[in-house]
């Protein structure tokens, strides 16, 4: 049983930084180290009034230039460390510039300012060639810049990395709006023939990324102020999400704009919910659980006399199980506008950590702290069919394929398992699944093809073979 990863949709890239012959300048500005053939020169250069950002040489090595966040850029030479000139003839930003990049042929520079502009010079004639303005928001200040090749790339305190166009300094060819803080979750759905992922991370932001092609964007307006801690798509193709700002949003899917949506204001904060046919969300919050119906709040159980933690609704939409942190699963039965607890107890191996039903609700898994997967039968009144073991570690989320036959499982050990309904031992393990953290969501966009996500903030699309 193999497996392959298939994408690498990456929201927070890392950068090897490699050898350059500028060692760098004091944070004054006054002195600056740099070396010259085999030589290590110590020398003072005032030209600067503030912080030195960005030194670089050229690629031919004739040349260095200096950024400050005094606004200014500075040419010397590369052999004696003379001033050249000074970019502009006095300051080359309105705001301080924080990086450069060179072109390959060494005649022109790229620079990135927290004037939210990113402008490329003439460096022989001292002039501007094309000026960049990204936009007026705080978080279009631009930090950071590369010219590799014919690419010209910026880098925005957003996160969001710029393809720049020279020939339209209007509109950036190409704007990838990754994630900039750790995912939380993700779930999948299908629109207008082509499968979406959309992930939901620490800063309340939610993006959604074309399975096939790994285009992505994010939703119109404001959404989340804070972390999203959970999001499902309900069967009227509304995006459910629930927050650490103590809100449950329903977004359209199709409009991808939170303007004109559904918000509900919850009393306590939410940790995660499911969504069952007729409009039903059920939602598990700190020392309480709430049933909404059509975007409404109608039910809560509060104080139920333990600490929820996950919950799952059968596809039938009859009956709710909700696992807490005592190592137990509640079933609940969805009447109407309440929910009525039918006195029996699950026993997990450990405080459940997430739940969910297979597609054609005869199972119900349940993963937990002791490293195990337990999955009931739903058909022998929920009765333990199986245990699951191979996780080193606290095992946090769980999905079941469309083919209800297989399921996987993501922990804190950074490993993934797809494993086998009717044979335990047989099973697919990715080892360091991501290697930068642990596994925080995962969902199936078909038998085959296996979703992860993670607190490195990266979103991984993964080939399952049987």
């Amino acid at each position: 049983m193999p497996y392959e990863i298939k994408k690498v949709f990456a929201s927070l890239p890392q950068v090897e930084r490699g050898v350059s012959k500028i060692i760098g300048g004091d944070p004054v500005g006054n002195t600056f180290i740099y070396t010259n053939g085999k030589c290590v020169i110590i020398r003072n250069i005032n030209d600067h009034s503030r912080f030195v950002n960005c030194v670089r040489f050229s690629p031919d090595g004739n040349r260095f230039a200096t950024a400050s966040a005094d606004g200014q850029i500075y040419i010397y030479d590369g052999k004696t460390g003379e001033k050249v000139c000074a970019l502009g003839g006095g300051k080359a930003h309105d705001g301080g510039v924080y990086a450069i990049s060179w072109s390959p042929d060494s005649t022109h520079l790229l620079s990135a300012s927290g004037d939210k502009t990113s402008k490329v010079w003439d460096v022989g004639a001292n002039s501007v060639v094309n000026t960049f303005t990204m936009g007026s928001n705080i978080l279009d200040q631009q930090l950071g810049c590369l010219w590799q090749n014919d690419h010209l790339l910026s880098i925005s305190l957003s996160g969001y990395i710029n393809y720049l166009d020279k020939n339209n300094p209007s509109k950036p060819l190409r704007v990838i709006k990754g994630h900039s803080k750790s995912i939380q979750c993700l779930t999948v759905h299908r629109n207008g023939g082509k499968s979406y992922i959309y992930s939901g991370s620490h800063d309340g932001h939610i993006n959604y990324w074309d399975s096939e092609t790994g285009e992505n964007d994010s939703f119109a307006g404001k959404g989340h102020t804070n972390q999203v801690s959970r999001m499902t798509v309900d069967e009227s193709g509304q995006l459910v999400s629930c927050s650490m700002d103590d809100t449950v949003r329903y977004t359209s899917v199709t409009l991808r704009d939170y303007s004109g949506q559904g918000v509900v204001k919850l009393d306590v904060q939410p940790k995660c919910l499911a969504v069952g046919p007729g409009g039903y969300t059920v939602v598990v919050c700190i020392g309480q659980i709430v049933l909404l119906k059509d975007q409404k709040k109608c039910f809560s159980i509060d104080s139920p006399g333990y600490e929820p933690e996950a919950v799952a609704v059968h596809p039938s939409g009859d009956m709710v199980a909700v696992g807490g942190t005592d190592g137990n699963i509640r079933l609940y039965s969805l009447l109407g506008t309440t929910l009525k607890d039918e006195g029996k107890l699950l026993e997990a191996k450990g405080p459940v950590t997430d739940l969910a039903y297979s597609r054609d609700g005869a199972f119900l898994a349940a993963c937990d702290a002791g490293k195990a997967v337990t999955v009931f039968s739903v058909a022998d009144g929920y009765s333990e069919h199986n245990v699951f073991y191979g996780h080193h570690a606290k095992i946090v989320c769980l999905a079941w394929s469309p083919d209800n036959e297989h399921f996987a499982s993501g922990g804190m050990d950074m490993m993934v398992y797809v494993w086998t309904l009717s044979d335990p031992e047989t099973r697919v393990k990715i080892q360091d699944a991501h290697r930068l953290h642990h596994v925080s969501s995962l969902a199936w966009l078909d038998e085959h093809t296996l979703v992860t996500t993670s607190h490195d903030a990266s979103v991984k699309e993964w080939t399952i073979t049987y």
